[in-house]
């Protein structure tokens, strides 16, 4: 039975120099769009579930054209606003290559999620029939209409009985409104039941610093008694073309490690921690803890050969890796 999971979240548009041409070298640009959120709902409605994004967009072509790649994707759109003020928020990409790594420069000052309001979505609504809620701590760190706005959906969503995720995704450069993260966080973590948190995360948005995930993961456990359980992936970074990948997860003290995974030619990194969290929520709806998270490392290698914020890949084609079947072959 599918099951509906609702994201909420600012959706950018990337601007990517084509090929491997440096931002001072290029004559023309490729668009996608994407956002932490919207990520995990498109890859969501990939695995076969309902999902609903809850965003606002400005009221122009531009917005249209970025809720639109929302409902081609089949996330549902029925709660997406358009506003008259603010702007698309933006973001430039250069690929990295070899030894040089890539870059991203950040333009969404004054977007129209920066303007979102709470008070503008009926939430009981939007949860009712609802199975899960996901979030990121990109949303309280924009403005503190949007923190408000990502407190009230915690606490709807709470009130509903509805499974919350968060990952927690500290960015030290849009915590710009007079709030810190320690200011904001711990209350939203502390109606969570899975987060997504590294080292610093745990340090900056909670004001844990420990040496290991896994002391870090229990100091917050012993904290927050809601969080259930805690993931996270472990990157190394041989060049920008090259990373090994794996993952862990954290359960009442229980440490869970997936499998490691070269990949050679990666042809798109960005949104592969969004592939980790949607095939993490996915297998955590359907698989135990182990095949959760090997469904979940899977899906964010799958990521890295998808061009775009957004995993499109299948269940089947999750499942199939996580097996070794039909790795790189001409399928037929």
């Amino acid at each position: 039975m599918k099951k509906r999971i609702i994201t909420i979240g600012e959706v950018l548009m990337r601007l990517a120099t084509t090929g491997h041409n440096r931002f001072f070298q290029a004559d023309d640009f490729k668009v996608h769009f994407g956002g932490a959120e919207a990520n995990v709902a498109i890859s969501l409605s990939c695995f076969g579930q309902q999902t609903s994004h809850i965003t606002v967009f400005p009221d122009h072509d531009i917005g249209k054209t970025a809720s639109n790649y929302l409902k081609k994707n089949d996330v549902d759109t029925s709660n997406v606003k358009f506003l008259d003020k603010g702007r698309m928020g933006l973001y430039f990409h250069e690929k990295g290559a070899m030894q040089r790594s890539s870059k991203i420069i950040y333009d969404r000052f004054n977007s129209s999620f920066s303007f979102i309001e709470a008070m503008d979505f009926d939430w009981d609504a939007i949860f009712r029939d609802s199975d899960w809620l996901h979030w990121t701590g990109i949303t309280p760190a924009i403005s503190a209409t949007a923190a408000k706005f990502c407190s009230t959906a915690i606490m709807k969503a709470k009130e509903h009985g509805l499974t919350i995720s968060g990952d927690i995704n500290y960015r030290r450069n849009l915590w710009q409104y007079g709030k810190t993260p320690k200011d904001i966080m711990p209350e939203l973590i502390a109606n969570t039941h899975i987060i997504i948190a590294g080292l610093i995360d745990f340090e900056n948005c909670l004001g844990i610093k420990k040496n290991s995930f896994e002391e870090a993961c229990y100091v917050t456990c012993e904290k927050f008694a809601n969080i259930q359980k805690i993931a996270t992936t472990r990157r190394k970074s041989v060049s920008a073309s090259a990373n090994r990948l794996s993952g862990v997860l954290y359960d009442n003290g229980d440490v869970y490690l997936s499998k490691e995974y070269e990949m050679l030619q990666i042809v798109d990194r960005i949104g592969g921690g969004d592939a980790f969290m949607a095939g993490l929520i996915y297998g955590l709806l359907y698989k135990g803890n182990q095949d959760a998270l090997e469904f979940a490392i899977a899906a964010s290698v799958l990521k890295h050969s998808i061009s775009g914020d957004a995993n499109m890949a299948s269940v089947e084609e999750v499942e199939k890796l996580v097996r070794g079947e039909n790795i790189g072959r001409l399928l037929r």
